[in-house]
């Protein structure tokens, strides 16, 4: 249940390459809403044409016979099968009326008129004239059955087509690296050093940098060369990929930034085209940078055994070698690339000429987290209350992503609530929030799990507060927060870089007060303290396969980080014997078994504080630093103060 400690001016506009977008291919279902609407307006308008066309005639031929017959028509024109009639008025000073009528296809006028008894004199006296068919409604008449079907089958021969084309230049595309451009000429996107806190060895290492990309010529006259490659390591969250981007807003160069994941695919070859891509990219656009972020992806020990020779990461990491220091100088180009693994690159990328300059980013310190907590305090209103030096006191082995996630976190606290500004109340809540997750309010423990729950996390407060080497208890609780029930908030007076082997042993027997303080009053022991025996026996593991902090062992490394072999011998292989294997795990239990006598001791002398600090937790869940010391000083308890030394000064010569 106790939680895990935390240990320049902008450069000239330039003409940037242009980089075509590749194509999309349309949504399934626009596609498919547009080829309907296509053949609906080609069917309606066949249909207008062709229906004006089929109208029946105003009157039957017959009728025209008997009119004419009559001396009621005055002119007749014909037009294909189609009959216009003038006729007479039907009085002196009326007007002439038209109607319209068919004659029979393929039959002379004359001849139909005959059949129908027209005798040859009253036709005389009839206008007859003929027009020759033409036109544009005749001649889509006359095609149209034969041209809709020809189009249609056009259309989908040209959509298919525009499909396959799409595919194609997919499958032509598929070997370019398509890398994120920054345009340094974009103030939104630009970053200077300015917006990077902390850090000031790294930042001075690529200053360097920046002075070559924007005056080369000074390091060229003298002979000097600037690195091509430069390697930011670091603990996630420690602003690797930030620095990088501070580097070319600086330079005012074009920043192109990939992944190390992005280059490897199911084929082999295409991670080594894709590099080709990408530098030739960039050497476009030299003087510019590339970064590749996580370049562990691609960037492992050669010759593991893992894919045989053909293996596709072991292909694109080669192209990368031979990019990077090949028969082309790339003076202009300059590689950044960011790993929280640099003990897993293969040793060719770290030879000089390739990856020739490592910079090592730490987690900030006091001072440096006070700075990146001003930095992302800039657009949020805070009230007057807030005291960020505080904060960043409390929060020993934050990175700079942690950091902007505790003020962003304080933000929506307060939003949350309906306030206008930040207070120091949000911002304590959120780095709790932070380092173990929000509180399970509706994980309620019934009065038998909140009693044991207190007597477990004040066994953690009495040990540390007794013990001369753990770190001060700032704050002890009862309430849920992520997967504990309870934790006990420890941190210390000041950032440490080294620990020593009494403080880790103090820190064992502090894990284990919580255990020791639940078998000592219930007499019996629950599931709460998995975690802590989790923590302390892999510390007592590493104290001596790894630190040396082994009487027995001796100074020896007998596993490297991760349990993972030395030099590359091996993937998470044991160089060591079974009898060495049993001497460690004897080693552990001696460790471990120590540290739960010194704990069990001191329960049992402060026994009746035990109970006091776990009563009180019972009754108000939650315990801050200043309660808890006045009740460490009520039962004779001296609390810890900051000008303490409890290491023992002692001369070594290195």
């Amino acid at each position: 249940m106790a939680p895990p400690q935390k240990p320049a001016p902008k450069g000239p506009k330039r003409q940037l390459p242009h980089f075509p977008k590749m194509p999309h291919g349309d949504s399934f279902w626009v596609n498919l809403a547009t080829s309907v609407l296509v053949l609906l307006l080609l069917a309606g308008a066949y249909s207008y044409f062709v229906g004006d066309s089929g109208k029946p005639a105003d009157i039957a031929l017959s009728q025209v016979a008997a009119d004419i017959n009559a001396g009621l028509v005055k002119t007749i024109e014909v037009n294909g099968n189609e009959l216009k009639l003038i006729y007479l008025p039907a009085q002196e000073g009326g007007s002439e009326s038209e109607k319209k009528s068919k004659k029979e296809p393929e039959a002379a006028l004359s001849e139909t008129f005959k059949n129908y008894g027209v005798s040859a004199e009253r036709l005389a006296e009839v206008s007859i004239d003929i027009k020759r068919e033409g036109g544009f409604q005749f001649w889509l008449l006359t095609l149209a059955p034969f041209l809709a079907p020809l189009l249609l089958l056009a259309f989908f021969v040209w959509y298919l087509s525009r499909q396959v084309k799409g595919a194609g230049m997919q499958a032509f595309s598929f070997g370019q690296s398509k890398p994120r451009l920054i345009d340094p000429n974009d103030a939104s996107t630009r970053v200077t050093f300015k917006d990077v806190a902390g850090a000031k060895e790294a930042k001075q290492e690529l200053l360097e940098v920046v002075d070559f990309l924007k005056n080369p010529k000074k390091f060229l006259d003298i002979g000097a060369r600037i690195p091509k490659g430069i390697l930011l390591m670091g603990a996630p969250g420690t602003g690797k990929t930030l620095l990088a981007r501070a580097v070319a807003g600086e330079a005012g160069v074009p920043f192109f930034s990939i992944s190390g994941s992005e280059f490897v695919e199911m084929f082999v070859g295409v991670g080594a085209s894709r590099v080709r891509d990408l530098f030739l990219t960039a050497k476009k656009a030299a003087p510019s940078i590339i970064f590749v972020d996580e370049i562990d992806a691609v960037g492992r020990v050669r010759g593991t055994g893992v894919g045989g020779g053909n293996d596709e990461r072991e292909q694109t990491l080669n192209q990368i070698l031979v990019e990077m220091d090949g028969f082309e100088p790339n003076e202009k180009v300059i590689v950044m690339a960011a790993t929280n693994r640099p003990d897993v690159l293969d040793p060719a990328l770290l030879r000089p000429g390739r990856f020739d300059r490592r910079v090592t980013i730490e987690l900030p310190d006091r001072s440096d987290r006070l700075e990146i907590l001003k930095i992302h305090a800039r657009k949020k209103p805070l009230a007057e209350d807030v005291v960020l030096e505080t904060i960043a006191e409390r929060t020993p082995g934050f990175s700079g992503a942690d950091l902007y996630s505790l003020m962003n976190e304080g933000a929506i606290l307060a939003a949350r609530e309906s306030r206008k500004t930040v207070a120091q109340f949000d911002l304590i809540r959120s780095i709790e929030k932070v380092m173990l997750g929000p509180e399970r309010k509706s994980h309620v423990l019934n009065k038998k799990e909140k009693e044991i729950t207190a007597y477990h996390e004040a066994g953690h407060a009495l040990v540390a507060s007794v013990l001369p080497y753990a770190d001060p208890v700032h704050k002890i609780s009862i309430i849920s927060r992520g997967r504990a029930a309870g934790y006990t908030l420890k941190l210390p007076f000041e950032d440490k870089k080294m620990q020593s082997k009494k403080e880790f042993l103090d820190d064992i027997a502090m894990s284990l007060g919580g255990y020791v303080a639940e078998q000592m009053v219930f007499g019996d022991v629950t599931t709460g303290p998995s975690n802590d025996l989790q923590v302390l026996t892999a510390l007592a593991r590493m104290m001596v396969t790894r630190y040396g902090m082994s009487d027995k062992m001796g100074t020896v490394a007998l596993e490297g980080d991760g349990g993972r072999a030395l030099f590359g011998a091996g993937i998470e292989g044991r160089e060591y014997s079974e009898k060495i294997s049993a001497e460690i795990d004897a080693e552990v239990r001696k460790i471990i078994g120590e540290a739960y006598t010194k704990a069990e001791s001191i329960i049992k002398e402060h026994r009746k504080l035990l109970n006091a600090i776990a009563k009180r937790l019972v009754e108000t869940e939650t315990m801050e630093r200043e309660e808890f010391e006045q009740m460490l000083v009520a039962h004779g308890v001296t609390p810890k103060k900051k000008d303490d030394i409890l290491v023992e000064p002692q001369t070594v010569n290195y």
